[in-house]
């Protein structure tokens, strides 16, 4: 990790690809013909909250040593930027936990209008209050915030951790600094109730909101069929107090939004179960570790970080880049239709990053 104070200097200028201004690498195109142009690049897998949808209260944490060092995420982002990817975000765990990580966005925002269309944030909310404006400043202008539940005790039930006025309080700044805050909420048994609550309060506030379908990631300390709700019987229940229009709206993620009529705001769809949404995956993921997933639902992975510290890192890289191209899967296969049947991937959310 950059343990060191003061501004974010790259170690070794744009390692990977240091070329002149317009001279980019071969576009990122898998074997199926999609064109890859959104990385989702993790700076930790540490996070301040429990979510026991996410991982297990006692959570063993990968050791700091392991973990690549900000000049390197940054080479690594700027490698992939030069071979075509346009909006990158950054996520964790929570990336707001680390060290320093502000000089890491400061340094991707000066990539801003170039070559770099978009850079954003996965977060919890609860470090968004003290950082917001700097984000701002940096150039990110959207940020996604992890809510599930506006009550009290249940935020504490779930995350294990009692701040949601800490939350609340860090969305409020974002919305103060000018950033777009778009909620998601995984859609949980158990919590469906709110859900109608949770919408009309954000869209009330000017936020947008995105359901998901709890996803098999790891180990968790709960059966995974008792906390995973199909979004299209959630679809069902909210039509009932709200009408629905589908809309062509998107951010370039897989979620399919609605329009909610009787709140004027936006309602996305995130159904890795009920609506499978590979067939445009435009996505490859790369851990604080280095490690590239080309499929968040798949086992494939390449290990960046030993091309990354190898003696010609630019050539091993690239190489790197392009076997994890030939190995992105055409679609995922999470399944939840067996009762006690072990996760889709062994990793945890908060390892391969949200």
């Amino acid at each position: 990790m950059n343990d060191q104070s003061g501004p974010f200097v790259p170690r070794r200028r744009d390692l990977i690809v240091v070329r002149a201004a317009g001279d980019r690498g071969p576009p990122l195109i898998d074997a199926f013909q999609r064109r890859i142009s959104y990385l989702r690049l993790s700076v930790t897998d540490r996070c301040d909250l429990r979510c026991a949808y996410c991982m297990p209260e006692q959570m063993q944490f990968l050791p700091k040593a392991e973990v690549l060092t900000l000049e390197e995420l940054y080479e690594l982002a700027t490698g992939f930027i030069a071979r075509g990817v346009t909006k990158l975000r950054i996520t964790g765990g929570e990336p707001l936990v680390r060290r320093d990580i502000m000089d890491l966005f400061t340094a991707l925002g000066r990539r801003l209008g170039h070559d770099l269309h978009e850079l954003t944030l996965t977060t919890n909310g609860t470090q968004l209050a003290r950082h917001a404006e700097g984000l701002a400043r940096a150039g990110v202008q959207r940020v996604n915030v992890s809510l599930d539940t506006l009550d009290p005790a249940r935020f504490a039930a779930l995350t294990r951790r009692d701040v949601l006025p800490q939350v609340l309080e860090g969305i409020a700044a974002a919305k103060e600094a000018g950033l777009k805050v778009k909620l998601n909420a995984v859609a949980l048994k158990g919590y469906a109730d709110e859900l109608p609550d949770l919408i009309a309060w954000a869209h009330g506030q000017g936020h947008d909101v995105t359901l998901i379908e709890v996803m098999p990631l790891g180990d968790v300390e709960e059966e995974r069929l008792d906390q995973y709700l199909p979004l299209d019987a959630v679809r069902r229940d909210l039509e009932k107090r709200f009408t629905l229009r589908d809309i062509a709206f998107s951010t370039g993620g897989p979620a399919r939004y609605v329009e909610v009529a009787e709140t004027g705001g936006r309602l996305g769809f995130i159904t890795p179960h009920t609506g499978n949404f590979c067939s445009g995956c435009n996505r490859l993921r790369v851990t604080a570790t280095g490690q590239l997933y080309p499929c968040l639902g798949g086992g494939e992975r390449i290990d960046l970080r030993a091309a990354l510290r190898s003696d010609d890192p630019e050539r091993n890289v690239a190489l790197a880049i392009n076997e994890a191209l030939a190995i992105k899967p055409e679609k995922h296969h999470f399944r939840m239709d067996a009762r006690g049947a072990a996760p889709a991937v062994a990793r945890h959310m908060s390892s391969t990053g949200g």
